[in-house]
């Protein structure tokens, strides 16, 4: 009786012990991503009417300065643009002459992704409208996002069905800049991707393969597109099988994309290319400059 015991408790043991590792993993990456920083001083305001449809704002330079739109990460479930713009961007950016902004947007699972790309579109939205008054040129927006963030402005810069909603057309943004997502193909994310994160994925594409297939990137990538893609990715298995399926999609689309690798390895090099994009000794922040220079002169 003894030994029949020790075998059916050795797998529950093993079950128990996967299931904190996973815990603790997911807990160390909230840890990371709360030790994001932001640029104080941002002026806020309200896109929406939910709590969680709030921007911070900073002016550019000109009267008609161009824009980046940040969207941060955080799973699709945590996260805010209070603590997860990176510390470097505003500063940088505006140093260049750029208008920045970064948004909260409403969380999984009392949102649903859908809502958050919704979200996207609407500040958008909501900032094109407001140009006059903010001195930026609504002609000249980027949309930025990182990890679920990257795969947010993705999916409004190739699944039109969100500008059209927020009452824009697929130029309303000039470009998107998606820094190391890993879920631009669901299905395949979920399948081939890393299980810590399997959860996080469940909560927020479900089950259902073909909300999974509409909620993806890469397979919405047939035009009309935003007019310019720059993905970057770090060092992971699965955000640089993810990025190059993005880039070659939008591509063979006839969308212009632009793909760059990046140092830094694993959920470390992930939280550093947010964190230290904008600083000058950072190879992303050349990069991310000359594209924009050519896109927005």
């Amino acid at each position: 009786m003894r030994a029949r015991f020790s075998l059916i408790l050795i797998p529950t043991l093993l079950l128990a012990g996967a299931a904190d590792a996973q815990s603790l993993r997911e807990r160390w990456r909230a840890k990371l991503e709360q030790g994001q920083q932001s640029a104080p001083g941002g002026r806020s305001m309200a896109y929406g009417s939910n709590a969680l449809q709030t921007l911070d704002f900073w002016p550019g330079t000109t009267a008609k300065a161009p824009l980046i739109l940040f969207v941060h990460g955080g799973g699709w479930k945590r996260g805010s643009k209070d603590n997860a713009t990176g510390a470097a961007k505003v500063s940088h950016y505006n140093g260049l002459g750029y208008a920045f902004a970064s948004i909260n947007y409403r969380l999984v699972p009392d949102a649903t992704v859908e809502q958050q790309a919704q979200d996207v579109a609407d500040a958008l939205a909501y900032l094109r409208g407001q140009a006059p008054a903010l001195g930026i040129d609504p002609n000249r927006i980027v949309l930025m996002g990182h990890s679920a963030g990257a795969h947010l402005v993705a999916l409004v810069g190739t699944d039109m069905r969100y500008l059209t909603k927020a009452g824009l057309k697929p130029d309303a943004v000039r470009g998107v800049i998606a820094l190391d997502g890993a879920a631009y193909d669901v299905p395949r994310q979920m399948q081939e991707g890393n299980r810590v994160m399997a959860s996080t994925y469940e909560q927020a594409f479900g089950t259902d393969a073909a909300r999974q297939r509409a909620l993806s990137p890469t397979l919405q990538a047939a035009t009309p597109n935003a007019p310019a893609f720059l993905i970057l990715h770090v060092d992971r298995a699965d955000g640089t099988a993810q990025a190059n399926a993005l880039a070659a999609a939008l591509q063979a689309a006839g969308t212009p994309a632009e793909l760059h690798a990046l140092e830094g390895r694993g959920l470390r090099g992930h939280m550093e290319i947010n964190r230290s994009l904008g600083e000058a000794d950072y190879p992303g922040t050349g990069l991310v400059d000359a594209w924009l220079k050519r896109l927005l002169g």
